[in-house]
């Protein structure tokens, strides 16, 4: 038995709750309240004691949604988010490519032309100008599309007579390709990528573990089965890396729904796993992305007439998928951006209920209208929302939108208010999976790009800010009589910081320091302890 003590412990069982001490046993919280009470109550069973010489404890942060080893590829491969110009990325793909061996392929992810000066995406011809010799192939910041060059779409066999796939575009100019694909035509390119092997998984996911504890995230729900050689492959990665031993991190892993039947295959369904690693609702994507104008809007973007978004499924495919979801008893997580796509999910949602006692997800769901927001108080449902798009969408998202159709966009006080069950996550990679940045985010609103202060009327309080990342995400798997809140029967997950974020300004939450992250009742992450777990000389250039 343990008992943590000596500093500020923040439950969350209501707003200002707070004590002073915690016992834990075999990673379940036994006990609160104040040191001198818990010290004459345990004290022939306790067997050690953490001080938390002034820190303060909270509930352990949990992002709802992100993409773990792509996460983990960012911190590996060539990363172009933070690159303030076409130029400065064509620079660093020179040097990536003078480095690398010619044949083999060249991979950037996260470039942003949206925090470019001159706005314009890449051109498969400036890849060229790069490397004839090497494939390359750059994700979007929002991996709803990517560039490549013409190696790369040569091995992939694609030429200006391929059709865009059912919610995709295989973008065209004057010349024919411009190397520009979204959406589901991205896989055109990916397929002809060479497959990633089981220890390059293993890497990429153990450096996202790792980056995580350091942020004092105690687990994530990520959505990877599909992508890096078949869900087996990519499982049986999660458990060897989240081990339940060296580390502890409690990873709910959507399931694409292209990666169902080879689940069933498997002998699993939903819920399946252990304490660390489960299998969650089935990912579904109704639309693309407000950068690239593919979300699904039920009216034409203001800054392009011609264009309402795309639907990655039509209507008859979109029912079929929940009719699926259904009959294996699974919820469904479904990617909607815009109102179109947010419109049609909420009517599947409608006609094909989850089972009693489950809860339904949107992802994102930044768009929305008065009508969207009734129906959707009236369903067992979650919206996964991303506080940090606020700061990186504005304020080039208004001329995407235009002033009315913003007033109930990124609404997220609006929807707290309404009653309406919110989660917070990051997107990562393609936003910073650092949980403080997303409180800030909520409670700040202001734009990354010009400082300015954005729908201040939507900005949530600190305590609603932080219950996004603990008590929503619990929400968000059914698990809140056990995870979100420190108190007797819950799990003993913590996130420990240097400060107290109910006193600060919101300017100053992303100053704060994780001093250490606790899951099942073990320090799994302690600031200026090295991780003894290290991956030197590994090399992944064929991988």
């Amino acid at each position: 038995m343990d008992i943590w003590f000596g500093g500020k412990i923040y439950t969350m069982v209501e707003e200002g709750a707070w004590e002073e001490a915690v016992v834990v046993e075999d990673g379940m919280i036994i006990d609160t309240g104040s040191t001198h009470t818990l010290y004459s109550r345990y004290e022939d069973r306790i067997e050690e004691e953490h001080n938390l010489n002034g820190a303060v404890m909270y509930p352990g942060f949990t992002d709802s949604h992100l993409h773990m080893i792509m996460h983990g590829e960012r911190l590996l491969r060539l990363d172009l988010s933070f690159m303030k110009s076409k130029q400065e990325v064509l620079q660093a793909l020179k040097q990536r490519a003078g480095s690398t061996p010619a044949g083999e392929w060249v991979i950037g992810e996260g470039f942003n032309e949206n925090q470019w000066k001159e706005k314009t995406p890449l051109h498969k011809a400036e890849l060229d100008e790069v490397s004839t010799e090497h494939p390359i192939m750059l994700s979007r910041i929002c991996r709803h599309a990517l560039v490549a060059n013409s190696k790369a779409i040569d091995l992939a066999g694609v030429d200006k007579t391929t059709p865009d796939p059912q919610g995709g575009k295989v973008e065209k100019d004057e010349k024919g390709l411009n190397g520009l694909f979204h959406d589901e035509a991205q896989d055109y390119i990916k397929k002809a990528m060479p497959e990633v092997s089981s220890a390059y998984l293993e890497e990429a996911l153990t450096q996202a573990v790792e980056d995580m504890y350091s942020r004092g995230l105690v687990g994530g729900h990520t959505e990877d089965l599909y992508y890096y050689g078949g869900f087996r492959k990519t499982l049986d990665a999660f458990h060897r890396v989240i081990d339940g031993t060296k580390r502890k991190f409690r990873a709910n892993l959507l399931v694409h729904h292209k990666a169902i039947d080879e689940m069933e295959a498997s002998g699993l369904s939903f819920g399946d796993g252990t304490a660390y690693v489960e299998l969650g609702a089935m990912k579904i994507f109704s639309d693309g992305a407000l950068g690239g104008r593919t979300a699904w809007l039920t009216a034409p973007y203001e800054d392009d007439p011609s264009q309402e978004g795309m639907m990655i499924h039509s209507g008859k495919d979109l029912d079929h998928l929940f009719e699926k979801a259904r009959q294996k008893r699974m919820p469904v997580a479904v990617h909607a951006i815009g109102d179109g796509a947010v419109e049609a999910v909420v009517e599947r949602m409608e006609r094909y209920p989850v089972e009693q006692g489950g809860r339904d997800r949107i992802i994102h769901a930044q768009i929305l209208n008065d009508g969207l927001m009734e129906r959707l108080k009236k369903l067992p449902v979650v919206l996964d929302i991303q506080p940090s798009f606020v700061a990186s969408d504005f304020p080039w998202v208004i001329d995407r939108l235009g002033e009315d159709r913003l007033k109930k966009s990124y609404a997220w006080k609006t929807l707290y208010d309404k009653g309406i069950l919110l989660a917070g996550g990051s997107d990562a990679p393609i936003e910073e999976v650092n949980p403080l940045m997303g409180i800030r985010a909520a409670v700040d609103r202001r734009a990354t790009e010009d400082y300015k202060v954005y729908q201040e009327e939507e900005r949530l309080s600190m305590y609603e800010a932080v219950s996004l990342y603990t008590k929503g995400s619990a929400l968000a798997t059914g698990k809140e009589k056990e995870q979100g809140m420190i108190r007797e029967g819950y799990l003993a997950d913590f996130t420990i910081l240097d400060r107290d974020l109910f006193s600060l300004a919101p300017y100053e939450v992303s100053d704060a320091v994780v001093l250490m992250t606790v899951v099942d009742g073990e320090i799994m992450y302690e600031k200026g302890v090295t991780s003894p777990v290290s991956f030197a000389g590994y090399d992944i250039s064929n991988h």
